[in-house]
């Protein structure tokens, strides 16, 4: 199977498994459910559930569990993704190509949204599915091990906490280490959550795979946000499918605006390397890492 073949039975999955797993729009609050379904459906990357699925491919992860968990990681991020847009944040219209939430519906809805989705990711993870379960033993194990990576890397020592160094430093002037700091959080937390769910979603892993993985993952979510800000100068909204050169504008800190255009290109090829090493203890049964790892890099949008 080819990369774009393997992606897109992955995002199929995903797609299919995020329409069971949130309500349905007839269900009663139906105008929440709608939008909430307005938020996550047809759009979005989907990095975060082929992280989670091309870590599982580790660990022998039924792939059920990695829905699951795939699911419960894009319903935090999209939650992360309405509240960033509403005017008290970023104050954003567009987003994925359509209109941000609160501008399709209103910011109470989308403050609701926001609050709903991320109740419905810990509810989505523990499921009743193969390889996780309400059951004792291992399974129980696992889907508690699930939720806790979760919850730490939305909370505050994770991805909240990231965004609100990022509010703080509006106008303000970062060190290249401070920004390191804040993308650590802010970003890099929920994709380093991504590969070690998918990696624990399986058999369990040894301390030498997470720790492996744990390089990985940094080396990633750093490239993520690094390319964001070279896209932030470089691209057009239409192909972002966000408002290009808002950053800039806001006064907010970026690699681009800290190091320059062209360090953040070496950087980024730099971090990829990086990734590409973590990698090496386990050979060809990571190429779909290796290959997301080039995704997040070379991407356009």
């Amino acid at each position: 199977m080819t990369f774009d073949q393997w992606t897109r039975q992955v995002l199929d999955r995903v797609e299919s498994a995020l329409d069971h797993y949130l309500p349905a729009a007839d269900v009663q609050p139906a105008p929440l459910h709608d939008a909430m379904r307005y938020a996550v459906l047809g759009g979005g990357k989907r990095v975060r559930p082929l992280l989670c699925h091309a870590a599982g491919e580790l660990t022998n992860a039924a792939p059920e569990a990695l829905d699951a968990a795939a699911c419960a990681l894009e319903m935090i991020h999209v939650y992360s993704l309405v509240h960033d847009d509403m005017p008290c944040m970023d104050d954003d219209d567009m987003r994925r190509g359509k209109p941000t939430v609160h501008v399709k519906y209103d910011e109470p809805t989308a403050l609701l949204v926001g609050d709903a989705l991320q109740s419905q990711a810990f509810v989505t993870l523990t499921s009743d599915v193969p390889g996780l379960g309400a059951g004792l033993g291992d399974s129980a194990q696992r889907q508690a091990s699930l939720v806790r990576e979760l919850a730490l890397a939305s909370g505050s020592i994770g991805m909240a906490g990231g965004q609100a160094i990022d509010l703080a430093s509006v106008g303000h002037a970062l060190t290249r280490a401070e920004l390191e700091t804040m993308h650590r959080l802010k970003t890099g937390a929920l994709l380093r959550a991504a590969v070690r769910m998918g990696a624990l979603a399986g058999e369990t892993p040894s301390a030498q795979t997470l720790a492996a993985l744990d390089k990985y993952a940094a080396a990633v979510g750093l490239a993520f946000q690094v390319v964001d800000d070279i896209l932030d100068v470089t691209a057009d909204s239409a192909t972002l499918g966000k408002t290009a050169g808002k950053d800039a504008k806001d006064g907010k800190p970026t690699y681009v605006s800290i190091i320059g255009l062209d360090a953040s290109r070496v950087l980024a090829q730099q971090l990829r390397a990086d990734a590409h090493a973590a990698l090496e203890p386990f050979g060809a049964r990571a190429q779909r890492l290796a290959e997301l790892a080039d995704l997040v890099v070379n991407r356009v949008s």
